[in-house]
């Protein structure tokens, strides 16, 4: 990119449309048309190689706890909107997000076809907007190359495929969950593109451009708090390409300057407030690592590993997994953290050298690591020491970067050539380029299209305790514990510290009547996931069932410290003070079960069985019509449905219920007896 040699500086001005004098805010409106049609051909290329996931499912890694068994965001009513703006869960305040799904739902219901449609809609028109944005930034980057309209968009568009095409952006696109990322980038992309206009305004118009921005930096903000990185983007932006700030002593004397700092004072300030409710969400989730476990050099070893691996993967993007685990220890002298930690400040140092030679790689060395320092593990979240939807935001700036360098190609052709010359040569480049990462991205797609695929794939690519655990659940579901066991083990062995994974083992061991091998389990989960309500509820199952009530009580009361939404445990708790003859109590914890999940089939059941048995038939038959409206194919309910019709001397209707049970299941013994002696009791009935 063309730069100003070292002591060379021009004063800190605003940039006036197309980065010339004496041009409207609208620029040149025969570019208007070249322009738009740019962007739809970066739409409709980035759209192809994702087809495949219109066969995608719902997977088995936060879709299930975000979507599928999570009744709260499904409409628009007051209720549902009331918890949108509200709810922290899975460690995110997102409400625009959970907007999206709930439009999602009305339209699609559960459908996941919708769901992904969506995402991929969101993720073409940023491909649009990355080539309406390169347009601008490399046209005042490269003015030689501004006079030059189809190398420019050339160029625009070489930086929107990279982006576009680019294997990592599946994550973003392929699963559900990652609505936040697409949604995020979609109005991040326009503030930015908000933002440029508003540079190239006149001051009456600047000021609702800038307003314009600093809505879309909420929005941005309200779909996933990753956006926090805009103020600094912007910042860098104003440096080069547009030449609006000059770091040195006078920054803070000149007035313009002092302009362009001062417009950023709402966008740090709402990335302020957006930081605080992220600390707020991760510490609702209770995933944050202490500074006992993971120190500040540790912790910087981890930032470095992420950034190079995330550059790495843009240059060379093979092995791509859905999970690159965090290992129990993180020492900082680990040689692959102290070599990331080398190359990241040799880069720095490099970009700080050439900054007047070269601006452009401090500038977007400096937005990388900006979008990054959030999710780099410098607070430390989750499971994960990188992820490849965190690159969606961050790949931005070397998307345009290598625009630039097609730019250069451009005009060292054109130097004795006419356009179409050039665009001959270069056109098919790009062309072959984008075809080839969207081969790779078609094929990664398919990694997401069911959980199976997901995690036997992330077994392959990069072994952890956390895909074992997955493809162990697998197994476990399909009656094939023996085998689960195996693959939990194994994952314990690569990370000891997997809390999760001692669940799985215990459930499977307890399943496998191994009580007290479960309890033991359940005990290290416990310890490892101290504020986590799951151990505590299945370790109160294991108590109960080698009969020690009075431990399995309070193992029930301390996980509801933990998590009082969990309907599953308020279920659980109920059962156990049923068994002990407290059925007040138990119908208590039912009612409770339901009003967190309305759809919970079993709460609806033991409810119904526990009015039954004080006699309450009449209430009891509305939960076991509900039960049967939840799981239609269910025997057991079907019997349910009948036993309490036949209290209430619904004769026919229970002989319907026991025949509907037969067809489900005809060789079901209860469901025959229940017949018989039905038909029995209603031959005696007087004619």
């Amino acid at each position: 990119m063309a730069a100003a040699r070292r002591g060379q500086r021009r004063p800190a001005a605003p940039l006036r449309a197309g980065g010339a004098a004496g041009k409207s805010v609208h620029g040149d409106r025969s570019t208007a048309w070249p322009d738009a049609l740019g962007a739809l051909l970066a739409a409709a290329i980035a759209f192809l190689p994702f087809l495949r996931v219109f066969d995608n499912q719902f997977v088995n890694f936060d879709d299930t706890d975000l979507l599928v068994y999570n009744p709260f965001y499904r409409g628009l009513g007051l209720a549902q909107l009331g918890w949108m703006v509200t709810t922290f869960r899975m460690g995110h305040y997102m409400p625009l997000t959970w907007l999206s799904y709930g439009l999602d739902f009305i339209t699609w219901g559960m459908d996941p076809l919708g769901y992904h449609l969506t995402n991929l809609v969101l993720h073409a028109m940023n491909a649009a907007l990355v080539f309406l944005i390169g347009v601008r930034l490399l046209g005042a980057a490269m003015p030689t190359l501004r006079a030059e309209r189809m190398g420019l968009r050339l160029a625009a568009l070489t930086a929107a495929l990279l982006f576009a095409t680019h294997p990592l952006r599946v994550e973003s696109v392929a699963w559900a969950t990652e609505r936040r990322d697409v949604l995020c980038a979609f109005f991040y992309l326009l503030a930015i593109l908000g933002y440029l206009n508003a540079c190239r305004a006149p001051a009456g118009a600047r000021r609702w451009w800038l307003g314009a921005a600093i809505v879309l930096h909420a929005a941005a903000l309200l779909s996933k708090s990753m956006a926090v990185s805009l103020p600094v983007v912007l910042l860098c932006l104003d440096v080069y390409p547009l030449r609006r700030l000059v770091v040195d002593r006078a920054l803070l004397r000149s007035p313009d300057r002092r302009r362009v700092l001062i417009e950023k004072i709402p966008f740090v300030l709402l990335s302020a407030g957006a930081s605080v409710m992220a600390l707020m969400a991760i510490r609702h989730l209770g995933n944050l690592s202490p500074l006992n476990k993971l120190g500040v050099l540790d912790r910087l070893g981890i930032s470095a590993y992420s950034l190079v691996l995330y550059f790495w993967k843009m240059v060379v993007p093979v092995g791509l997994s859905p999970l690159y685990e965090l290992p129990d220890t993180a020492p900082w002298w680990n040689p692959r953290f102290a070599l990331s930690l080398a190359a990241v400040l040799a880069i720095t140092v490099a970009a700080v050298r050439l900054r007047h030679r070269w601006p452009a790689l401090i500038v977007v060395w400096t937005s990388y690591v900006g979008i990054l320092v959030p999710v780099s593990g410098l607070v430390q979240n989750g499971p994960q020491i990188a992820a490849d939807r965190y690159t969606y935001l961050a790949s931005l700036g070397w998307a345009l970067l290598a625009g630039s360098g097609m730019g250069a190609a451009w005009l060292w052709l054109r130097r004795t050539r006419s356009e179409l010359w050039a665009g001959s040569r270069l056109v098919p480049l790009v062309l072959f380029v984008a075809a080839g990462l969207g081969v790779l991205t078609w094929r990664q797609a398919e990694v997401w299209r069911t959980t199976e695929t997901l995690w036997t794939h992330a077994v392959s690519t990069s072994p952890s305790a956390m895909a074992y655990d997955a493809l162990g659940n697998l197994l476990a579901e399909k009656d094939r514990r023996p085998e689960a066991i195996a693959l939990y083990e194994r994952g314990l062995r690569i990370k000891p510290g997997y809390g999760p994974g001692h669940i799985s083992l215990g459930v499977a061991l307890f399943r496998e009547g191994r009580v007290a091998e479960a309890i033991s389990q359940y005990e290290e989960a416990a310890r490892l996931m101290p504020v986590a309500a799951i151990p505590l509820n299945n370790l109160g199952t294991a108590l109960l069932a080698q009969g020690r009530p009075a431990e399995a009580l309070e193992r029930y009361r301390q996980a509801l410290v933990r998590a009082p939404g969990d309907a599953d445990i308020h279920q659980n708790y109920g059962r156990a003070l049923a068994a002990q003859g407290r059925g007040a109590e138990a119908i208590e914890q039912f009612r409770e079960a339901i009003r967190w999940r309305p759809d919970h089939y079993g709460a609806h059941t033991d409810l119904g069985i526990a009015l039954a048995g004080q006699g309450r038939a009449h209430d009891a038959l509305p939960h076991f019509q509900e039960a049967v409206a939840l799981e239609p194919g269910n025997v057991e309910g079907r019997n349910n449905l009948g036993l309490i019709l036949v209290k209430v001397g619904r004769l026919a209707e229970a002989e319907a219920e026991f025949r509907e049970a037969l067809t489900l299941q005809p060789d079901n013994a209860e469901a025959r007896k229940n017949l018989e002696t039905l038909l029995a009791l209603r031959r005696k009935e007087p004619r």
